[in-house]
């Protein structure tokens, strides 16, 4: 028998647990002939989703395995954790506040079966607040202008993945990075299912705006060479307009026989000089933060715990 699993990284969703879950384990009746593994990865809940999740692996341990790392990593590093856990045939992933319709990957599976390897949940609509609905455009604008032209316009965080894809993601250690993104830029042609987002009835998301504006800054340092070049624009930019400005100050000179206007032009300048060098600073500082982590080989996230572990191969 056939092995699906489903990774549902879990952070601060105490109020979802109780109703995500048991729709989870639902489809094993809709899927009779495969076995159900529901891995949930805690990212170091402080609300009582650790507690509430040991709980339902004590209860299911032939169908949950729960991984509990030490603190709050992130979205991505916890997807990683998972799929390292996982030992399904293919794998799915899904948000813990069921946004998406569970139900839809049993389509996804038959579309596994008929040989496609990496199946995604395309957002046609999303039924949320106009402000998570321009900060999240926003984003998956910057994806598809800067990095790859068909990714999803409404981007995607459901889908189901063939266990090599899996190995191959298990392979990349990379850390600050989009894990979505980062499947995409694997290559792999994606079957692609429409879905409607639905609006979080429970709990509250903790994608507030600090979260959101890092995770772009990860995904254009990440997957594009936009801040590099931008660096590169801004200097040949500035050079031109020096030398349009020292060419005006000559011509000036040369047939009023006049100097440039006072001390604020100067003050002008240095200021916007300045600045212009801060901020070239600050993306160079960036891709050097980014070196220092990978250089410095830490673990992308560290496992407390894990509740019903098994290896690949089904033993305990």
């Amino acid at each position: 028998m056939k092995t699906f699993s489903i990774i549902v990284p879990v952070y601060q969703n105490c109020a979802n647990l109780g109703d995500t879950v048991p729709r989870l384990l639902a489809l094993s009746e809709r899927l009779p002939e495969y076995r159900l593994e529901l891995v949930l990865v805690d990212d170091g809940s402080t609300d009582g989703s650790r507690e509430l999740l040991a709980n339902l692996a004590h209860h299911h341990p032939e169908s949950i395995r729960a991984v509990f790392l030490t603190r709050n990593f992130g979205q991505s590093p916890a997807i990683q954790a998972g799929l390292k856990h996982a030992t399904g045939d293919c794998i799915g992933i899904i948000s813990c506040d069921l946004q998406e319709p569970c139900e839809e990957f049993v389509t996804m599976v038959k579309a596994w079966e008929q040989g496609h390897k990496y199946v995604l949940g395309e957002r046609v609509d999303r039924q949320e607040s106009t402000t998570h609905q321009a900060t999240s455009s926003f984003y998956w604008w910057v994806v598809r202008r800067f990095a790859f032209p068909e990714f999803p316009p409404m981007g995607y965080d459901f889908c189901l993945l063939d266990q090599q894809i899996a190995i191959e993601l298990s392979a990349i250690n990379e850390k600050n990075t989009s894990i979505f993104v980062l499947i995409y830029w694997l290559g792999h042609r994606p079957y692609r299912l429409h879905i409607v987002r639905k609006v979080r009835i429970k709990g509250r998301s903790q994608w507030n705006l600090q979260r959101k504006i890092g995770f772009t800054l990860d995904t254009l340092i990440g997957f594009t060479y936009v801040p590099a070049r931008l660096i590169s624009f801004l200097g040949f930019s500035t050079a031109m307009l020096a030398l349009l400005y020292l060419g005006f100050v000559l011509l000036r000179w040369s047939t009023l026989r006049a100097a440039p206007p006072g001390w604020m032009t100067v003050v002008g300048l240095v200021t916007l000089f300045g600045a212009l060098n801060l901020f070239a600073l600050g993306i160079l500082s960036e891709y050097l933060l980014r070196i220092l982590d990978e250089a410095r080989k830490r673990p992308t996230y560290i496992v407390e715990r894990i509740i019903n572990a098994r290896t690949r191969s089904g033993s305990g």
